[in-house]
């Protein structure tokens, strides 16, 4: 099952071929609170009826929204973590190698996920690398442009899969589904030195269209892609799930949900699980008007934005008070 919600207000469920827009329904976070206020799954309290809907018409239209969101863009809160897919190491690795064959704390990072990544169920294993990307207001809707802003040396896409999480009145998380993302980065900004990672991802991101409900598959195949004036300039194929990655879901939940001020009640947080495919390590550098398409078969339409770059607003002055 599928769920997107429309820019204008509504939510659509998609099984298999055939899409609905749900009667009564304003929001997939109202749906959402449902669900969590009655212990129910949500497949149980969709409301039957409603009209048929061509799904691809209206992401052409630009008309979806992110699948899932705050009404308060305060309280949604975006995250992530690194170095958590096989093969991802390599990539972080070759931007900051050293000399003399030494492993880079990226490399370090990334085998202590191999070794303690996947523990028994219930219990912890060793803790990922984590990051903050922003608030709501900073969560890109499917064909809205992902905007870099005029100081920075790079914007770039990671091609990503994103679970969407409701923390309920007793401060336990509800994963509500998972989503196609663009976390996307400024890797040159990164690349000049690693603890320049907080600055490079404080940047907007984008997810959907569609929100994929249950549990991730182990094995996700997808394709990201970089288009300019409509021809390819990057494509290359990701995978992620389970079997492609050194930590488990719920040891990477279990890391970012143990901080008590991440259980608040009502707040909605959206973490991004990693990738090993990036077009920065292609030595492709996207500029204003480049198209990113990340797709894949198990979360249906393709997510697409155009990067675009804001004016240098210069130097940020405080005023005293």
């Amino acid at each position: 099952m599928h769920l997107s919600q429309l820019k204008s207000g509504g939510v659509i469920c998609r099984l298999g071929a055939e899409a609905r827009l749900l009667p009564g329904l304003k929001s997939v976070y109202e749906l959402a609170g449902l669900a969590v206020a009655a212990g129910a799954r949500l497949a149980d309290l969709l409301p039957e009826g409603g009209e048929p809907v061509d799904l691809a018409a209206l992401a052409a239209a630009d008309r979806l929204d992110v699948p899932l969101r705050h009404p308060e863009p305060a309280r949604m809160h975006l995250c992530g973590t690194g170095l958590t897919h096989l093969g991802s190491a390599a990539t972080r690795d070759s931007m900051h190698a050293k000399p003399e064959a030494q492993l880079t704390d990226s490399m370090k990072m990334f085998r202590m996920g191999l070794e303690g990544g996947k523990p028994e169920a219930g219990s912890p294993g060793v803790q990922p690398e984590w990051f903050y990307k922003g608030p709501g207001s900073e969560a890109v809707a499917p064909g809205d442009p992902l905007i870099s802003p005029g100081f920075a040396l790079d914007g770039g896409e990671e091609p990503e899969i994103a679970g969407f999480y409701l923390i309920g009145p007793d401060g336990t998380p509800n994963r509500v589904g998972f989503a196609l993302a663009n976390e996307f980065s400024d890797h040159a900004t990164e690349k000049i030195n690693y603890l320049y990672l907080a600055h490079s991802k404080l940047r907007p991101a984008s997810f959907g269209p569609e929100l994929l409900v249950g549990d991730l598959p182990r094995h996700i195949e997808g394709r990201s892609r970089i288009l300019r004036d409509g021809a390819a300039i990057f494509d290359q194929p990701f995978l992620s799930g389970e079997d492609n990655m050194s930590h488990s879901i719920a040891n990477l939940e279990h890391h970012h949900f143990k901080y008590a001020p991440f259980r608040r009640p009502g707040d909605l947080h959206v973490h991004m699980f990693g990738t090993a495919t990036l077009s920065f390590a292609a030595g492709i550098a996207p500029r204003s008007g480049d198209v990113f398409e990340i797709s894949s078969p198990a979360f249906g339409l393709p997510l697409r934005n155009p990067l675009q770059t804001a004016p240098d607003a210069g130097f940020v002055a405080t005023r005293v008070l």
